[in-house]
């Protein structure tokens, strides 16, 4: 396993205007990597082209839509898998669909699980049932969704499903940022994994405010690079080998109860 660089990407939400989003989003990689070669992984926040909506009916972009073809021109162009989670309709239902797009355009797909019932989430989009483990250059990477991390026993790293890196794409508010963070490193320790959290800027269309706060911790809980709250393009290298090294003299995943998901 080799190392791998990723680039997080923190930065406001223009209240539901996708193709707004994109263009923003289009400036703000070409000026932060310049070019193909320089990252392995762009992750972008949770519905990074509306805010956090409930307005599926009219805001919702079809599964395949533009932002899907969007998403395969920058992943073509950067070399990289780019990351994020849209607002979809797929058939009759809609979805926070975190999207993994790969470089030659193939992609899969993770439906968030735990919906935000204070705002109503839970109400307007269909809950998804099956968790998303992705090798990408040598690595094993669980890309969740928001509110999924509140729930450690849907983002628990197992004996039989093993990650090496767990990402969390957000719109977490700004209230709430000290949790975030506590989580953020929680999720770290207890799954002896780097750990990704992704958040957004600036305000919604509903008033609430955002901070930011994305960072990058190792398995020890530790921050390896942080965002603060300015927009940017945050891109580190994360090391293979001191993650290979903790997990050899500190095996602690092998007296982790065993259990199973039930519907996954």
């Amino acid at each position: 396993m080799n190392d791998l660089t990723v680039s997080l990407v923190q930065t406001s939400i223009q209240w539901h205007n996708p193709v707004g989003n994109r263009d923003l989003l289009t400036d703000l990689l070409a000026s932060a990597l310049n070019g193909p070669g320089l990252t392995d992984l762009i992750v972008l926040p949770e519905m990074f082209t509306t805010g956090f909506s409930m307005e599926a009916q009219a805001q919702s972009e079809p599964y395949p839509g533009p932002t899907l073809d969007w998403m395969c021109s920058q992943a073509a162009y950067y070399d990289a898998v780019i990351m994020g989670s849209v607002l979809t309709q797929d058939g009759d239902s809609y979805f926070n669909r975190l999207l993994w797009v790969r470089p030659d355009g193939t992609h899969s797909c993770y439906d968030k699980r735990h919906l935000f019932r204070m705002a109503g989430e839970h109400e307007v989009y269909k809950p998804g049932n099956c968790l998303l483990l992705e090798e990408w250059r040598g690595w094993r990477i669980r890309p969740l969704i928001c509110y999924d991390l509140r729930f450690p026993v849907w983002s628990r790293n197992t004996r039989a499903a093993p990650y090496d890196l767990l990402l969390y794409v957000a719109n977490w508010p700004q209230p709430r940022t000290e949790i975030w963070k506590a989580l953020l490193r929680a999720r770290a320790i207890e799954n002896q994994a780097y750990t990704v959290g992704v958040n957004r800027l600036g305000t919604d269309g509903l008033g609430h405010d955002y901070e930011g706060q994305s960072a990058l911790l190792d398995m020890q809980g530790d921050y390896v690079a942080q965002a603060g709250n300015l927009q940017t393009v945050l891109t580190h290298t994360l090391r293979a080998a001191p993650l290979r090294q903790l997990r050899e003299r500190m095996p602690f995943l092998l007296d982790a109860d065993e259990f199973a998901l039930s519907g996954c």
